[in-house]
Order: structure tokens, then sequence, then C-alpha cells
């Protein structure tokens, strides 16, 4: 189906400030969108309040309005611009909301605009607690149970069925706000409390704990057509208790068999048909029982999210560039793939790589506030990185957050150790220390509920640790130690840690046994077509996919993780200086382990290099 004619001007909305759960990722998906609208035939006018931004570039889209992001200052705009369409899908929560309240004041039908991208209905249906709960039950998939409540009185007597601990979701609220797990009476009653007066429409969800549960994301995405392809499998190695945007995540999905893939595939699909999503990306969201293997679903988003962001960045796949095109009629298979140029949006990727995600916390700087993690989300960043193996990683991604927290742990007491496993951000470097000092992996099991297979890499990475500190000195190590070392994610500086030696000596030696990493180049497809997107990350290997050119070229380095003072506005800088040496005529070269990023666009730089901001 060719793309909608009757549609001219097309109003999109941004997620506005940077708050905790709704950052630069929003940026990265309404300057996408921007773009393909516009390369499209489409007038684009944006609103949005947030200066840091490139979607507020004044060549993004063709008018744009820093305003205020409310039904009032929309409606203004509306009048003075009369858009054919609002496209309310990309710009988060704030977006979704805004558009459900324009939509019942009847401000959208009062001027003539359509809902492109999701109706009402879906947005409804999707972010209702209570309807996306009859939705479920009308296809057959299990959900927690639950009651949708509106005072506390009601909680107080519902919760008499249930028990403790129990889950409180707050409906149309961002990264959980309001949201908690109440262990008894007293909590309950606070986070109860706290989420009905967040709630903008004012009701909680109340239900039963699936807390140590497995908890699983799958990205699709739906066309006119009603053709639905998955992106992404992602697989959150914290279980469920832990808000997805603060957990450690893994892509593909690694613990899951190719019979319980299929069924949460089969599941997606009748989903995004049911909540009514008739074109775009959608996040769904399943916990899986580690003892049965029951399956049932948590929630939606039917608009582009932080997860999408991150699905984009592991696969190659543009989502919130194709949901926009699919917003104004095309169709996945009319939809050429950037990267390959061969294949259709309708190719699911496929990856022969692992990705994982690591959010980045600001906690030492409120020093009054506890670390627990929960079901609301507290990450202010999060960094990504791409290895061969869920193993080399996991460890790139631990450099990419630009902490070292090993000493720290090595100083614990056990007790504390111990105490350091409920879910806070240094969860992950205590896993390690208790691994080094003997505990079993059983024991982490039953002390964290994380599956026994990522406890047993990380088991294997201690090993190798005892193993390297137990060798000859590394002047002593051949080639074929060298490469299994590094091929495992070990950089120069835990080498040097590890046996006593100077970084720079550790390089010398290892480039002295040629042992220097390959660039492998995403490619959606797993390598079965060509690929003209200069797109790489590094391994230990022996094929190397970059092809260099003669052409003069600079360096550019992103800024990794986002955190309180170095947000968005230091990626804007960024992709200026990408686009004005660009057209000075150097070949610009993008450095960066930010997933959330416009900067870590396939488009952006001439070539992109996903690692992390270290010397080597």
């Amino acid at each position: 189906m060719p793309k909608r004619t009757d549609i001219k001007k097309i109003l999109i909305l941004g997620s506005g400030p940077i708050v905790i759960g709704q950052a630069a990722e929003f940026d990265y998906s309404g300057t996408q969108a921007c773009k393909a609208l516009r390369n499209a035939g489409y007038e684009v006018v944006l609103i949005n309040s947030n200066p840091a931004t490139i979607m507020t570039d004044p060549d993004v889209a063709d008018k744009t309005y820093i305003e205020p992001l409310s039904p009032d200052f929309i409606e203004k705009v509306i009048i003075a611009e009369r858009p054919d369409a609002l496209l309310p899908t990309l710009g988060g929560q704030t977006a979704l909301n805004l558009a459900k309240a324009l939509f019942e004041e009847g401000t959208l039908e009062k001027h003539g605009v359509e809902l492109i991208g999701a109706n009402y209905n879906a947005i409804q249906k999707g972010e209702d607690r209570k309807l996306f709960q009859e939705a479920m039950q009308k296809i057959g998939i299990a959900t927690p149970k639950g009651k949708m409540v509106g005072t506390l009185a009601e909680a107080l007597e519902f919760v008499t069925d249930i028990g403790y601990p129990a889950i409180i979701r707050p409906s149309f609220t961002l990264g959980g706000t309001g949201g908690g797990i109440a262990y008894d009476e007293a909590e309950f009653k606070q986070i109860v409390s706290q989420g009905l007066h967040d709630s903008p429409v004012h009701t909680v969800l109340v239900e039963q704990s699936v807390l140590g549960w497995k908890e699983y994301e799958l990205e699709v995405m739906r066309d006119h057509n009603d053709t639905v392809v998955i992106i992404c499998s992602i697989e959150n190695v914290d279980p469920m208790g832990v808000h997805t945007g603060d957990s450690i995540t893994v892509a593909p999905a690694q613990t899951l068999s190719d019979k319980e893939y299929q069924q949460l595939r089969d599941y997606s699909i009748a989903i995004i048909r049911e909540i009514g999503v008739e074109t775009g990306g959608s996040n769904i969201q399943f916990a899986v029982n580690p003892r049965n293997g029951d399956v049932i679903v948590i929630e939606m988003n039917p608009r582009v999210s932080r997860s999408s962001a991150l699905a984009s960045k592991a696969t190659g796949y543009p989502i919130a560039k194709i949901a926009a095109l699919l917003a104004v009629g095309y169709h996945l298979d009319e939809l050429p793939n950037d990267i390959t140029k061969e294949t259709k949006a309708a190719f699911e990727p496929s990856i022969d790589y692992v990705v994982t995600k690591i959010p980045r916390f600001a906690f030492e700087k409120f020093p009054g506030t506890t670390d627990d993690l929960g079901t609301q989300m507290r990450s202010v960043g999060e960094v990504m990185s791409i290895g061969r193996t869920f193993k080399e990683s996991l460890l790139k991604a631990m450099r990419s957050l630009e902490l070292d927290v090993r000493g720290e742990m090595q100083h614990k007491t056990l007790d504390e150790l111990e105490q350091t496993l409920r879910p806070n951000p240094m969860r992950l470097p205590a896993l390690f220390e208790l691994l080094r000092r003997g505990k079993s992996v059983q024991y982490l099991y039953e002390k964290t509920a994380i599956d026994p297979w990522f406890l047993a890499q990380l088991r294997e990475i201690v090993a190798v640790e005892k193993e390297i500190s137990a060798l000859a000195k590394p002047d002593q190590w051949n080639w074929e130690l060298w490469r299994e070392i590094k091929r495992i994610g070990f950089s120069d500086a835990d080498l040097a840690r590890l046996t006593g030696q100077e970084v720079a000596d550790i390089r010398r030696l290892r480039l002295e046994h040629h042992s220097a990493p390959v660039y492998k180049t995403v490619d959606t497809c797993a390598a079965e077509f060509e690929a003209y997107t200069p797109y790489h990350y590094s391994t230990y290997e022996w094929e190397d996919e970059v092809i260099r050119s003669d052409r003069p070229k600079v360096i550019i380095l992103g800024s990794g993780p986002n955190r309180i003072g170095q947000g968005v506005e230091f990626d804007y800088a960024t992709v200026h200086a990408v686009w004005a040496l660009r057209e000075a005529g150097y070949e610009t070269i993008m450095v960066n382990s930010n997933p959330e990023t416009v900067s870590t666009d396939y488009d952006t730089a001439d070539r992109l290099y996903f690692e992390p901001l270290t010397f080597e």
C-alpha cells in the first residue's frame, strides 16, 4: 500500500524534559521519525519543551515549537498549524497521555486532527490496567491476579485475598512512578496512597507478587496489512521485582528454549492484535515461572519505549523510523532495510552476537536515599555492549559504566557482601566477589533468584581470573593463550591487575604477540546478506569486516552513559560535531556506548563503533 495522500501535515509530540524513566531515547526516536516523514514528503510540525535535544534543531522538523507540553498549548499550535494528523507514539508516556487528554477533551475532533500510530482505544487498552486484564482474559493469556482500585479502602479489602508481598502499579505513569512492592500493611498503605496521587486517573492496580520469576520482553511491529514481526527478544538478568529499566538485560534471550520462545512470540502477536495497535511498535513484558514454565503477561507499552531504543541499537533495525512510516500507510514489505539494501522491514532481524545493557545509577548524589531497586525506575542512564559471547559482552558493558568498584567489594566482609545481594546497583560486583570467595551457584541462586545459567557464566569468568593469576608472567604467554584470554572479554587493565604488571606492559606484550581485536559488523541478518552500513563492534577473532577508505578521518568520542551533570546536551554537541566535520569533507567515526542517543544511530556518522570509552 502506498503512503497516504490525504495527510499532508503531521504533528509530532516530544517527551519534554529529561526525567528518570524518560531520557535521550525519545530524542533519538523523535529525530528518526521527523527525518523519515520529511523524506516521505510530509510537512512535520514538532512540539517539545526541551532545548537540549537534536529533535528541536531548526532543520529536523519543518516547524518547531518550543512550548510547554500541555493540552492548552498544543491546541494553540493545532489552531495555528492546522495539522491533518497527530503522531503520539514517539514521545514516551508524556506524549501518549497528552494525546489521550486531547482526544477526551474533544480537541482533536473539533479541529479535524486524526490520531495515527495508535488509536484512542489501543492507548486505553494498553495503558489502563483493568482494560488490559480484560483483553488478556478474552484471548486466554494469564495475568497476575489483581484488581483495579480507586481508594485505599478498596485496596486494603483486596489485599486480604492475595496476601503480601503485593505489587502496586499506578495507571498511566512513567517508569512505575508511584508504584512499588509492599511487604506489610504499613508499606501497602503508603505506596497505594502515593500511587493514587501520582496516577493521572487516580487508580492503581493491586496484584499478586511474582517476585523471582524470570522476566522477558519482546519488541513487536505491526502494519495495516496485519503483518506482525518480532524485532528482538530481551531477557532480564534480574528476576521480576526490579523495573526493567533498572535491570541488567541481554539480547537475544539466553535461557529460553525454542518452544518457550515460540510461545512468547505467539502470545505477543495475539496481544498486539487484541489491543488494536494498528501500526507501529509495542513492547510486551512477560514473566515465566522457572519451576514449571507458567507464563503470564505483565504489561505492554503501545508506543516506542526505552527498550525500543535498545532493541534498535542491538539489532540495527530502526524501530522509530519504521513505526513513523507505518503510521502513514506503508507496509512492512514495502520498506527497505537500510543496512542490507536487499531485505525489507518485514524480514525479522537475526543476530550472531550477544548484547548486554547495564543501567547507570546516581545514588552517590543523594546520600539520604536508599539504593534499593523495585518496580519504580531509578537509573539515570545505561550502557550497551556487543560481544560474541555473553561473557565478553558483559565484561565490556561493565567497563563502559566507567565505574571501578572491585576494590570496594574486596574490602567487604562476607556478611556485608550477602547484604548486597538484595536488588541494588552493587549486586553484580557482589556476586563476582562471593564467587571468588567460594560461594556456589546454587547458594547465590537461592539468595537472588537469578537464573543459574547467568551465575554459571560469572563463575566461569572468576575461574579464568584465578587461572590467569596462577600463570607464568605474561611475557611467557604464547599467541594462543593471549587470544583465548582476550576472547573471553578481559581488558588489558584486568590482566595488569591479575598479573601485577603495568597496563602499558600488558598492551606492549599483547601487540608483540599480534593479538589485536578485529571488528565485526551489525547487519540485522547474521551475515546472510552484505551490509552497507558501517556499524561495528570489536572481538578477538580472525576475520576483520571493516573496509577502510582513503578519506581523511576524524574520530569523535561520545559521552558514554547519561548521568547527573552529563546528559543529552553532550550528545547534542557530539552530533553537531559529526555534521560539521562531514560537511568539511572528513569521514566521521563515532565511538560511544550509550544506546539511548542520536549519536549511536547507524546513519549519524560515517562509521559507528559501539565500544567502551576506555584507552584500550
